[in-house]
């Protein structure tokens, strides 16, 4: 399931848990999938935990969602936010969802609006829980999204470890491959994503697919003329013969 470039999106963002430092970023990397046409953020704006987030606000026309701690903890923030997202949802006014939080709470919430048919793209750290990234159709991991390093800080949660990548590859390979082996590199990367939403060539040090498929020494990758006279070419990637048959 994707969303075309023009299609329109609702970003929401769990303020409590979501780094105002990596916003702009993020809404560039949303642009990717869509229009933001609904950028909200929720939490207790009347709290110094949030004051990181005021100048990004009105810089990127986020609207604050004021939103009270009745008890301890941020529950009240999750609640105002999921209800939100039903009220628009039910509008249809989107196309798809951004949903911006490292929290299991709303993994509920992605696999509701992806069974309304509406796409759900996941935004969070490394620590996100998994069943979170697996309800997203795609998971971006937001450290993937700094334009400068991190200054090193105290890992406050579980940092979710990257799926091996030549299990992710071959399978998704055998999935798509014509008799003769060889596989589009877009309907490639569309099945392993289609695997493992949180799949993305940037979390190993690569900005491009085609690029990352060239370093691994069980490929082989050639170029396809489109045929329109344009001088553009498809990638095509298939596993080099000879190379060992396991997935794992």
């Amino acid at each position: 399931m994707a969303t075309p470039n023009n299609g329109r999106l609702a970003v929401l963002i769990d303020a409590d848990n979501a780094q105002a430092s990596v916003i702009q970023e993020l809404l560039a990397e949303v642009s990717r999938y869509g229009t933001a046409t609904i950028k909200r953020a929720y939490g207790d704006w009347t709290t110094t935990n949030l004051k990181g987030w005021k100048d990004v606000l009105h810089k990127m026309a986020i609207q604050p969602v004021q939103q009270f701690s009745y008890t301890s903890g941020k529950n009240a923030t999750d609640s105002a936010l999921i209800i939100d997202a039903m009220d628009v949802l039910h509008t249809g006014r989107v196309d798809g969802f951004c949903l911006v939080s490292s929290d299991s709470d709303f993994t509920r919430l992605a696999t509701r609006i992806r069974e309304a048919g509406l796409v759900v793209y996941g935004f969070g750290e490394r620590k996100t829980p998994e069943p979170f990234v697996a309800a997203c159709d795609k998971f971006i991991f937001t450290e993937i999204l700094r334009t400068e390093p991190e200054e090193p800080k105290a890992v406050t949660g579980e940092v979710t470890a990257l799926p091996e990548l030549k299990p992710m590859i071959l399978t998704a390979l055998n999935a798509t491959a014509r008799e003769d082996g060889w596989s589009t590199l877009s309907a490639l990367g569309g099945q392993i994503t289609k695997n493992h939403p949180s799949f993305d060539s940037r979390n190993y040090g690569c900005s491009k697919l085609g690029e990352l498929m060239r370093k691994q020494d069980y490929l082989e990758v050639k170029e396809v003329p489109m045929g329109d006279g344009s001088g553009n070419v498809n990638l095509h990637v298939r596993r080099k013969t000879g190379a060992a048959a396991k997935v794992g």
